[in-house]
């Protein structure tokens, strides 16, 4: 493993250089195909940048919610599972704040710009 720069920086400095001196040079199909893959590599940075913490969280609410350990695909086929067969339900005490706080960190990555995740978010969550 390298110390500098790291993977996050690689990527967004990939990014950066396409958006700010490529895509001004590009016209019509692929300066779209270009904004996708900016997109992408953006994308990419925000998971690098959150996902370990978010997952880490996830599987801590998982462990209290279901009494279980395992690792976070178990837990929620787990979840799933109980939820299907009507063991879990809405009513359960957690669930609702873990699926809640499960798709603010879900946004964080995926669509930081949604304009209920910001105000969501702007509410006090992540």
């Amino acid at each position: 493993m390298q110390d500098q720069p790291t993977p996050i920086e690689l990527t967004k400095a990939v990014a950066d250089f396409l958006r700010n001196d490529i895509a001004p040079a590009i016209a019509g199909h692929n300066a779209f195909k270009l904004r996708v893959a900016i997109n992408m590599l953006e994308l990419v940075v925000r998971q690098l940048t959150c996902e370990q913490g978010s997952e880490q969280a996830e599987a801590s609410r998982l462990v209290q919610l279901l009494g279980l350990k395992g690792s976070l695909f178990e837990l929620n086929r787990a979840l799933a599972e109980r939820i299907a067969s009507g063991e879990v339900d809405l009513a359960t005490q957690g669930l609702v704040e873990h699926l809640w706080q499960t798709t603010l960190d879900k946004l964080a990555v995926d669509q930081p710009n949604y304009a209920s995740y910001k105000r969501e978010r702007g509410k006090g969550g992540t």
